[in-house]
């Protein structure tokens, strides 16, 4: 199984989510705040089109990655700072790590914020990033978790499959 950034950010918002989006439930096309995100990824930063461009890592994409300070940038369209996002960008240094590329540390981007927030890596992490790579593979490998009665699933892009045919006071 390739474990990509979304599976490390699933790791952090909902094990159900991760479980289907790793069985092939991909509901993300689905999102207006999956469009809403690409629309603000192209449109907060349109000056680095011409000197950036992102880097494909097969399994990931990164925004962009300046090689003069060694940094990754993602960027975010969330009106909140997610410690999801910060998983995902440490993961994103740890790819490039492991194909040999010089990265020092990250920095989170949030437009809407108006606010950055600088990402820092050492070798802890990737003890810790291991320990989610295990961690995802357990999940997946088992039966599909629980719904989550959270307020965050009425914003998430698999809240109609996972609540189809539940109640209003499930949800709470």
């Amino acid at each position: 199984m390739n474990i990509t950034p979304t599976h490390i950010n699933y790791l952090f918002i909902c094990h159900r989510k991760l479980w289907l989006f790793s069985h092939g439930m991909n509901m993300e096309h689905t999102s207006g705040l999956v469009d809403e995100g690409r629309q603000i990824h192209e449109k907060s930063y349109p000056q680095r089109a011409a000197k950036w461009q992102e880097v494909d890592l097969g399994i990931a994409k990164i925004d962009f990655y300046d090689p003069l300070l060694r940094q990754v940038h993602e960027i975010k369209k969330s009106n909140k700072k997610e410690p999801a996002h910060v998983a995902q960008v440490k993961y994103y240094i740890y790819l490039l790590r492991r194909a040999g590329v010089e990265v020092e540390r990250g920095i989170l981007e949030y437009p809407i914020l108006r606010s950055t927030e600088i990402v820092e890596y050492d070798i802890q992490d990737e003890e810790e990033i291991v320990g989610w790579l295990e961690e995802i593979k357990k999940i997946t490998q088992g039966a599909c978790p629980g719904l989550l009665a959270k307020t965050r699933c009425r914003n998430c892009a698999y809240e109609d499959f996972c609540w189809s045919g539940e109640t209003e006071e499930n949800r709470k």
